[in-house]
């Protein structure tokens, strides 16, 4: 058992253990299926159950982990139908995000987008994983803002916590880096720079069509690993 280091003066021990957990979720220290018992992290993290049982509840809320009735919370376990599914809705609704900015986005807001795309070279493409999160992330706040939809909005949100796991493993791609980047690009000539609504959607929805099939076939290969270490 590994023991995690928290720093009992700095943030709230929470939002430490929160962080923590959430980033071996993502990283793959915690492998889907694997069983999270409250005792063993409280060891672990040295934090009380209270604590522990705060962030399971904040974690499952993001759908990275599942309480199963009579065994207790686990790693969530996706199939291929689920992350095709996640998908589907998730092109569905970045397509209409991409051709509402066209129709909707202010200039400012459209100089925004085209800013930021030229931050990217740096902080995306030649990036770290971290400084990839945070450019990827200012990405939909200044889409998601220009479409000017706050459901659309709030829904984007959702889909983008349930696949998480799917973005870190892409941000330490370099390869997908790139492509992703030629991608993000095209959409923000058609909706910014062309404002063409339609150009804007296809843009958007072959994005993350792409990514969706990365998505299965890295999945594949982390539950793989999975069931080998646990033989």
């Amino acid at each position: 058992m590994t023991t995690v280091k928290i720093e009992h003066h700095a943030a709230p021990l929470r939002q430490q253990v929160l962080h923590a957990m959430r980033d071996q979720i993502l990283n793959g220290a915690l492998r889907p299926g694997q069983r999270l018992r409250e005792n063993v992290l409280c060891e672990q993290y040295g934090v009380s159950r209270t604590v522990i049982r705060e962030v399971l509840r904040q974690l499952e809320s993001e759908h990275l982990i599942t309480v199963l009735p009579n065994r207790g919370p686990i790693v969530t376990v996706l199939s291929e139908e689920d992350i095709e599914s996640i998908y589907q809705v998730r092109r569905a609704l970045e397509g209409l995000a991409g051709e509402l900015f066209a129709l909707n986005a202010n200039d400012a807001q459209a100089i925004a987008l085209l800013g930021h795309i030229v931050d990217m070279e740096q902080t995306y493409l030649h990036g770290t994983v971290e400084s990839r999160e945070v450019s990827k992330r200012r990405f939909y706040e200044l889409l998601l803002a220009g479409a000017g939809n706050a459901v659309l909005a709030v829904s984007l949100s959702g889909i983008h916590s349930r696949i998480a796991i799917f973005r870190r493993a892409a941000f330490l791609d370099d390869d997908r880096v790139q492509s992703s980047m030629r991608e993000l690009r095209s959409v923000v000539v058609a909706a910014a720079e062309r404002r063409d609504p339609k150009a804007a959607r296809a843009a958007c929805e072959r994005h993350i069509q792409l990514a969706g099939e990365l998505a299965v076939v890295e999945y594949s290969g982390r539950m793989a690993e999975a069931m080998e270490q646990t033989r």
